[in-house]
């Protein structure tokens, strides 16, 4: 379960490195 955890995140802080503030602040939020 830690690993799937810290295999998203991972992935989602590469995602986040083309999307603007604003857009990365809805996905965290969503």
């Amino acid at each position: 379960h830690k690993y799937i955890y810290f295999y998203n995140n991972e992935r989602y802080q590469l995602k986040t490195k083309g999307l603007t503030p604003i857009e990365y602040r809805n996905q965290a939020l969503a």
